[in-house]
């Protein structure tokens, strides 16, 4: 049977509380005001326990727009708008909502589930460039003919990052299953003093950021997974021989992956181009003071790593040490040069010493973001916690090769959701190297 997914309604959910209109203008950071507005998407499917039935599934659907409606009063900058790339008000403006339904079973669905058809599930496209004033937020529920259900929400990376996402979804599950006790409220103005915004940006350093996130190309997002076994493999491959290096099990699959794009690369042109690594790296624990984890907005930016992919230095160990060594700057006070007006300072150079690198070559950027410290796996609204936690399907036709690193539901293995462009991932996906120890999109056990 051909899936099908049907929209029953679209509606704007708005903060219950009449209160949150009249708070004040919620500022960006400087972080923030460089990032390009697009959608990093996340999509939780819950499997059903009890005896489907309309009532008990539209019972679940109210009382999960009720808990969001809430939710809304304490993160209400979600429900407002951005002005300027400076500041977000209306709050009372709301956040799409939509409920739909799919012709088939959860099961069904996830035995013969293809990538692509995750973005059926999704309300916004992943990763693709939007307008500075589109809502921070969209969600859509999606029930299937079983009463499992899928949860999906299109945050906007203008000001949410892996840490914000985590602390809404913490906060709407704990409101939906009534466990209101122990709610850690966000602090919506920390990142702004530790990295005040400017009141205009250089457009060169927007231009270039657009440049780091988007490129016009066709783009394949695949789900890869490696157990423990492998990774611990990638771990002792990666400090053998290197007696004092350590390294952790996630910084050695991210180079391992990295050596696997790096060949790719090697075959995909007659000249194979620099090859630079951006890692996300949260700053909040990095700051002097160290910032709250309920901090929001884009408390994070990028290690940079470079190697020449035609020189010796392409093995997963000398990998290793070149990612060490780019994100041990931010444990050095470099962290502190960021911090306060003349952390505008420190941003300049480094956009200038990017654009500077650009205008000699153009390199293979490949940007990684570890999404497993987050705790996706144990969102529980009530109904106990996803069977799988998805993140997207095929992304927009101006994107960057991106790979994001999720746990599995065991919380042993790692899944990498890895987007490239068409050629590298063709190549990828022949790769016996790679695919000794990579598990490409395995299906599931029977529900």
């Amino acid at each position: 049977m051909k899936m099908e997914v049907h929209i029953v309604s679209r509606e704007v959910i708005k903060p219950s509380s009449p209160e949150v209109q009249h708070k004040k203008p919620y500022k960006l950071s400087l972080f923030d005001q460089l990032t390009p507005t697009t959608y990093s998407t996340v999509i939780f499917f819950y499997r059903m326990h009890d005896v489907n039935s309309d009532d008990t599934t539209r019972t679940k659907l109210d009382r999960c727009k009720k808990s969001f409606s809430e939710t809304l009063n304490i993160f209400y900058p979600l429900s407002g708008r951005v002005r300027g790339n400076l500041f977000i008000d209306s709050f009372n403006e709301g956040v799409p909502y939509i409920e739909a339904q799919v012709n088939c079973r959860l099961s069904d669905f996830l035995k013969h589930s293809e990538i692509e058809s995750l973005n059926r599930f999704l309300p916004r496209q992943p990763f693709t460039k939007e307008a500075m004033e589109a809502p921070p937020l969209a969600l859509q529920l999606t029930v299937f003919a079983c009463g499992g259900m899928a949860l999906a929400g299109a945050a906007s990376h203008k000001i949410v990052d892996g840490a914000t996402s985590k602390a809404l979804f913490s906060i709407w599950s704990a409101i939906s299953r009534g466990d209101c006790t122990d709610i850690k409220h966000p602090d919506f103005e920390q990142a702004s003093l530790f990295f005040p915004p400017r009141d205009s940006i250089p457009q060169s350093h927007l231009s270039l950021m657009e440049t780091l996130w988007f490129t016009e190309g066709n783009y394949i997002t695949r789900r890869f997974v490696f157990n423990a076994k492998a990774i611990a493999t990638f771990k002792a491959m990666a400090i053998a021989g290197k007696p004092g290096v350590k390294t952790s099990r996630i910084q050695a699959l991210t180079c391992f992956i990295w050596k696997s794009f790096i060949a790719a690369s090697r075959a995909a042109s007659d000249s194979p181009k620099p090859s630079i690594l951006v890692e996300a790296v949260d700053l909040r624990s990095r700051t002097k003071p160290p910032m709250s984890h309920d901090s929001t907005g884009n408390a994070f930016w990028w290690a940079t790593a470079f190697v020449n992919p035609l020189g010796p230095k392409t093995e997963l160990p000398e990998l290793v040490e070149t990612l060490n060594a780019a994100t041990a700057l931010y444990e050095t006070d470099y962290t502190q040069t960021l911090q306060g007006e003349d952390g505008f300072e420190t941003m300049s150079e480094y956009c200038n010493q990017l654009e500077e690198l650009f205008s000699l070559e153009k390199p293979d950027i490949f940007a990684f973001t570890c999404w497993s410290y987050i705790g996706f796996n144990e969102t529980n609204f009530g109904w106990g916690e996803p069977f799988w936690v998805a993140l997207m399907g095929k992304v927009g036709p101006a994107f960057r090769n991106l790979t994001v690193l999720i746990e599995t539901r065991d919380g042993r293995g790692i899944e990498a959701w890895i987007t490239l462009d068409e050629k590298r991932m063709a190549i990828l996906e022949r790769d016996p190297e790679f695919l000794a120890f990579a598990s490409p999109n395995p299906r599931f056990s029977s529900l």
